[in-house]
């Protein structure tokens, strides 16, 4: 009770609320040099050429399922922007930069969260981080994909990302269905945890329409956002209750799309129910899909995989000084020898030849 004897009813559990500078205030701080600009608006343009069948390259989105260490997520985008320029002639590729992580129950939930991870919760200094990093690789001529887990983060990295996905427990979520209607990248929406993928065709036959929701502005502000629509929405399959990047799975998935009168763009997820959380399996999804490419498939556009300098993962030890170099510590990642290996043999079954596979189906893609 406070003195007047009015009863409390208002913040009843919360604790404190600090305030966070605001988005506009950390890109005064951190701002984009013009040719990082020129290369996100490129790099963006690039995954909209695929999508829309003009480019006839695959796109992956490859890295570590989240980003924990900058130092060993540094030396991961090297050696990544050094195997893209080898395999240039088949694919795209762009670096899996995941800040936040949704938790089915508790855990860590990424670097902008808990930057330090020591629970010390420094958002503010989150933001910093990932906004510096970020930067350092647009400017490096790296793409990156990352999450939008909730409406606000956008706000602070938004200038500097080339593709963004709305993970399998938000899916359903009007927030992100509206959030990512108004987002300048091209979005991937995977479907339920449960395997549904009607939930993410709805999503993607509403992120195409205009909306009108309430948002933050650059100054931190509440407004009311307007949104056009966005167009590049599309599908990742990342299985459920069993795999389904199977020829069986993508043809159903194709009908879906089809009769929702939605652009044939399939995504495939190699890890995740895939792969059963199993990183050694991703390559053995990667190659069945490849398969399916060479075999006459015409709707598979790209491929994720979750890969980080070693292999395997690790949980926090209470002394941070004893993590491991370079090794997840949220979901278990392929090792960097055996994702080139993957990469390489990709591209080399491939044989240089996927504009003309494209060619020979591209009645095969309808919207």
């Amino acid at each position: 009770m406070c003195p007047t004897n009015r009863p409390i009813i208002t913040d009843v559990n919360v604790v404190s609320a600090e305030l966070v500078p605001s988005p506009r205030s950390i890109k005064e701080r951190l701002p984009l040099a013009e040719s990082g600009a020129d290369f996100v608006a490129q790099s963006r343009q690039t995954i909209q050429d695929i999508l829309d069948g003009n480019d006839q390259r695959l796109f992956l989105v490859v890295g570590p399922c989240s980003i924990h260490d900058l130092k060993s997520a540094r030396e991961y985008s090297e050696r990544l922007a050094a195997l893209s320029q080898t395999v240039a002639d088949s694919f795209v590729i762009v670096m899996r930069v995941y800040f936040s992580k949704p938790r089915t129950t508790t855990g860590w939930k990424g670097l902008i969260n808990d930057p330090f991870l020591d629970d010390s919760f420094r958002i503010d200094e989150g933001l910093y981080q990932a906004r510096a990093f970020l930067r350092e690789l647009a400017e490096r001529g790296v793409p990156v994909g990352t999450e939008a887990l909730d409406p606000i983060t956008p706000q602070y990295i938004d200038d500097l990302v080339t593709w963004y996905a709305i993970g399998a427990r938000t899916t359903e979520s009007q927030t992100h269905r509206e959030m990512a209607s108004g987002l300048s990248t091209p979005v991937g929406f995977k479907n339920a945890t449960d395997g549904d993928v009607d939930v993410a065709i709805n999503a993607l036959k509403t992120v195409a329409k205009s909306h009108h929701f309430l948002g933050v502005n650059e100054d931190g502000l509440c407004v009311v956002l307007r949104t056009r629509g966005n167009k590049y929405a599309h599908i990742v399959l990342r299985g459920g209750a069993r795999p389904n990047y199977d020829s069986v799975s993508i043809a159903l998935c194709e009908k879906a799309l089809v009769q929702a009168k939605l652009p044939l763009n399939i995504m495939i997820d190699c890890s995740h129910g895939n792969s059963f959380k199993d990183p050694t399996i991703q390559p053995l999804v990667m190659n069945n899909c490849i398969n399916q490419i060479l075999e006459g498939n015409s709707s598979i556009v790209g491929m994720m995989a979750e890969s980080h300098l070693f292999c395997g993962r690790q949980d926090v030890p209470v002394d941070i000084a004893q993590l491991r170099y370079g090794v997840s510590i949220t979901d278990a990642c392929l090792g960097w020898e055996e994702t080139e290996r993957m990469i390489l043999d990709a591209r080399e079954r491939l044989g240089g030849c996927l504009s003309r596979i494209r060619r020979r189906n591209e009645q095969g893609r309808t919207s």
